[in-house]
């Protein structure tokens, strides 16, 4: 066992039985290349990605491999769902030199932390005129020795390059949205939904901008098509609910296996907008599949949420996922049900992936039905009772591996996501874990007013980033829009305040606070990627806060975040999702209106759907405004009939009498 057998992070300790004589980022790996003047080879990566496996096993776990390595270099490994700061500053490294980035990550560094060589996936040999990984070794030892001034001229360079300015502040306007709304399109696959070709990621703050896109048409269109799409995708878990990391195709059939936290609560916002927007009800059924696997699989006893399920099991890439024809009809049996749940999900004899089938949707339910000789009304039965089995059964098999580390920014999230899932479900049980979650993190991951970033093995560890204390302040005000206690609005105005004081500048904002390790660059978070950035979701908080407590330094710091972001969001709108989502809130100033039913529980957020006895109305005019006297914040009136109102955002307004009328008047 190397030096990470005594970490707490699940892939530092995947690698601990390497040969490679490992070291965790910190004081005495960065010493000792100092003092012994050697080169670093800093590894970064995380638990659950297929290509950081292949590349121990190809190569950190090849003992000649590993013998060169610790020879030549001081060898670091980084989790980077530990470390973002450190993954942060050489994935920029990396697409500054090769264009792209990605994991692993493979970086060579001077022993003052500057990059002179950065990569990312190797081959264990020279392949296909790529250079293995040994090769790379080998060429990196010598040019330390032998060119060490090139090398370290070419650090300072590469170095110099890392260092950012905030720019030049625009204004934050439609002209600005429309852009980048047409912007979006010119990527859109008009077919398969989505942008791009493949691999293919989903990209929901994107989608929900478009969908909300005030001139709507072919934009909220596409939008919903999309939503549909990776729905009936393979990217879409059918058995066990949840959505896997990406498509490895256009058309969302076979998915890289991983399934995040993260995008298990980002998704499910989107189908929550688009359920408020078309009432459809399958936005809300994937919604709830996706949420109760959350529940399901990723809590923890303490009431947070893990990380990450691993793409590989025991028994290979997918397998745990995927079926052939014969174990499906072997668990339902050979009736003219199983055989229209095989129509229906696409199960052949053929398989669709490697022999295989990954269950996806292309076929009606009346040509299915059809074909089976089944009445259209009970193919909802068949299909749900199907799914049951199949989960039931794959409940035996050698499972993926979970990253059960409790990453904070994520658990927060979850918590936004299962706010927003009650909102339009009113299903008590999302209410109740968003709640739960929300405790735990400022029971067990909140020191000093400031959140720790890991819980793992029974303790919490590294300071929190700026993400951490922005995603946790937003999902607390999405929990106080489900559950309005004074202790959510609180939590969240102490958040917006810890990311002033420890992360803003005064011009921009910085993912590490001036009290963190000093690293070669200090990190700036500015682009929406797989996890919107801390900025944007700073100035989502800062702009949410000030609408209810009206203090002029949250939309003051919310305007320069924005208006700095403006301009470059809306040329390269897909680096810059959740920026859009916010700024089209700031131009919208959208404020809610909700009426609570009679048993105290509020409405789905539904544009102007009604339940009995309740509606929300989404007020997002001045002149909808002035049509309705202003009232305190929060002030409420009970109706005859049990059910009341509850006012939210700036001074808003209440219903006349009842909640036809506010929705007629509203119009």
């Amino acid at each position: 066992m190397n030096r990470l057998s005594g970490e707490t992070s699940t892939y530092l300790l995947q690698h601990a039985g390497n040969p490679v004589d490992w070291y965790p980022w910190g004081d005495e790996a960065l010493a000792r290349a100092r003092k012994l003047g050697m080169p670093i080879f800093l590894s970064v990566g995380y638990s659950s990605c297929h290509w950081c496996h292949v590349m121990e096993h190809d190569s950190f776990e090849n003992p000649q491999i590993a013998e060169f390595m610790n020879a030549n270099f001081v060898n670091i490994k980084v989790d980077r769902e530990e470390r973002p700061d450190i993954d942060d500053i050489y994935q920029r490294a990396c697409q500054m030199a090769t264009g792209q980035g990605g994991w692993p990550l493979s970086v060579f560094l001077t022993p003052g932390q500057e990059p002179f060589h950065v990569g990312t996936f190797y081959p264990s040999s020279d392949s296909y005129g790529r250079p293995g990984f040994g090769s790379v070794l080998r060429r990196m030892a010598q040019a330390w020795k032998e060119d060490r001034p090139g090398v370290l001229g070419a650090a300072g360079k590469m170095a110099s390059g890392l260092a950012r300015e905030p720019p030049a502040p625009s204004p934050v306007s439609e002209s600005a949205l429309d852009e980048a709304a047409v912007n979006l399109m010119q990527m859109a696959d008009p077919v398969n939904g989505g942008f791009g070709s493949a691999p293919k990621f989903p990209n929901s703050a994107c989608v929900s901008f478009l969908l909300a896109y005030r001139r709507g048409g072919r934009f909220s269109a596409f939008a919903a098509k999309t939503l549909d799409r990776m729905a009936r995708g393979g990217i879409f878990d059918h058995v066990g609910g949840g959505f896997h990391r990406y498509s490895t195709d256009a058309r969302w059939l076979v998915p890289h296996f991983e399934k995040m936290l993260y995008d298990n609560a980002l998704i499910p916002v989107s189908y929550a907008d688009a359920y408020r927007a078309t009432g459809d009800p399958a936005h809300l059924e994937t919604l709830r599949r996706t949420l109760d696997f959350v529940l399901r699989e990723m809590r923890s006893p303490e009431g947070g949420f893990y990380s990450s399920l691993d793409a590989d099991s025991r028994d290979g890439e997918g397998t745990y996922y995927t079926w052939t024809r014969q174990e499906v009809l072997g668990v339902l049996g050979r009736t003219r049900e199983s055989e229209a749940f095989c129509a229906y999900y696409d199960i052949t004899d053929g398989g669709n992936w490697e022999g295989r089938t990954v269950l996806c949707n292309s076929a009606s339910p009346a040509r299915v039905c059809s074909g089976a000789g089944i009445d259209e009304g009970r193919l909802g039965a068949v299909l749900s009772e199907g799914r049951a089995a199949l989960l039931e059964a794959r409940g035996g098999r050698a499972r993926p591996g979970l990253d059960g580390k409790v990453i904070a920014s994520w658990n927060a999230l979850a918590v936004s996501a299962l706010a927003s899932g009650y909102k339009v479900s009113l299903d008590p049980r999302y209410l109740e874990a968003a709640s739960g979650c929300a405790g735990f993190l400022r029971g067990r991951m909140l020191e000093g007013g400031r959140l720790l970033r890991i819980r793992a093995g029974g303790r919490s560890k590294i300071p929190g980033y700026l993400e951490d204390h922005a995603f946790y302040g937003c999902a607390l005000l999405d929990l106080f829009e489900a559950e309005p206690s004074p202790l959510h609005l609180e939590g969240a105005r102490a958040m917006a305040d810890a990311v002033l004081d420890g992360f803003w500048d005064g011009r921009d904002l910085f993912m590490t606070s001036p009290d963190h390790e000093e690293l070669v660059a200090r990190p700036a978070s500015v682009h929406d990627l797989s996890l919107p950035s801390g900025s944007s979701a700073s100035a989502s908080l800062f702009l949410r806060l000030y609408h209810l407590v009206q203090e002029k330094k949250y939309i003051d710091a919310c305007e320069r975040i924005l208006g700095s972001r403006a301009a470059q969001a809306a040329e390269n709108p897909f680096a810059f999702g959740n920026a859009l989502n916010v700024m089209s809130a700031y131009l919208r100033g959208v404020i809610e209106v909700t009426v609570m039913d009679a048993g105290g529980r509020a409405a789905p957020g539904v544009w102007r759907r009604h339940l009995p006895g309740a509606v929300a109305v989404r007020v997002s005019s001045a002149e909808q405004l002035d049509a309705l006297s202003g009232v305190p914040f929060f002030e409420g009136k009970e109706f005859e009939d049990g059910s009341a109102y509850v006012c939210r955002g700036r001074s808003c307004s209440p219903p006349a009498a009842t909640p036809e009328e506010l929705d007629a008047l509203l119009g």
